[in-house]
């Protein structure tokens, strides 16, 4: 007996060649094989319920958890790359630009906005993965610069939060720059008395963690963060050593004094305004 007659005794009526796929992007499959809507996920902070699966998010959904009732400023909005090494390999770099910022609606791999968090004026700098693999090139250094001025100018805390491959080598030297021109930066926060938290999520590497993301007064991390300099591979090369299970996890990086604690997604907004309100001693929110 054919197929077709087998699908029409148990009452199938639609011909396989006409059969539809579930739209793309009404679910969500977590690396632990959870599936869940992703409706549900969005309105769980984007953590899968079922596993607390920290999804990757971006700007726009870190904006959304953080700014009150999501209204913010964003700061240097239009600021974009420029390509002066004129850099090629498999593809010229302004074409990597171009496509990159078609393809995610961005201008460069991070977005500098401020608002109020809890009533409170933050200012927050957010990087996207998205562009390029949130790698920090001369734009990125520039606007994270700043957004720091502004907060000094306004006296209003900072937030950075890092994702990032590391430096953007089109940039070659001139990313590199961004590290101390950030570093000095902070310096200039600090000695203004003004709080900087640095949230690390998932990944945070490279230059970045060898600037900004590790130089926060306080440093915190999502669960299950990768952070770390060199990718496991490198350091397991150049040490000659087996590596310990879970390094490089925000979990192991806590326990080894690099970080001051692990927030829930969904206690992020809560967890942050406490510290501001703790360190400026200010009455506890509740």
């Amino acid at each position: 007996m054919s197929s077709w007659f087998k699908r029409k005794e148990k009452g199938i009526q639609t011909a396989t060649d006409q059969k539809k796929d579930t739209p793309k992007g009404l679910w969500y499959k977590s690396p632990t094989g959870k599936i869940v809507e992703s409706d549900e996920l969005a309105k769980n902070f984007y953590v899968s319920p079922e596993d607390d699966y920290h999804v990757r998010i971006g700007s726009k959904e870190y904006f959304e958890i953080l700014f009150d009732n999501n209204k913010f400023k964003e700061l240097d909005a239009k600021l974009s790359s420029k390509d002066p090494l004129k850099f090629e390999d498999t593809k010229k770099y302004v074409d990597r630009l171009a496509s990159a910022e078609k393809k995610t609606g961005l201008k460069d791999a991070v977005r500098t906005a401020v608002g109020k968090s809890q009533g409170k004026d933050l200012v927050i700098a957010c990087m996207d993965f998205s562009f390029i693999g949130g790698s920090m090139g001369s734009v990125v250094g520039e606007k994270i610069a700043r957004a720091i001025d502004y907060s000094i100018k306004k006296k209003i805390p900072f937030l950075m939060i890092s994702k990032s491959g590391g430096a953007r080598m089109m940039e070659a030297a001139l990313s590199l720059m961004q590290l101390a021109k950030t570093s000095a930066k902070l310096a200039q926060l600090a000695d203004a008395g003004i709080p900087y938290i640095s949230l690390c999520t998932d990944p945070t590497t490279g230059g970045t963690t060898a600037s900004y993301a590790m130089l926060g007064d306080i440093n915190i991390s999502e669960p299950g963060a990768l952070i770390g300099f060199a990718g496991p591979r490198v350091v397991k090369e150049a040490t000659g050593k087996e590596l310990p299970e879970g390094f490089q996890t925000a979990e192991f990086l806590q326990e080894h004094g690099f970080l001051d604690f692990i927030v829930h997604r969904r206690d992020l907004k809560k967890k942050i305004n406490l510290y501001i309100d703790l360190i400026e001693n200010k009455p506890v929110r509740k």
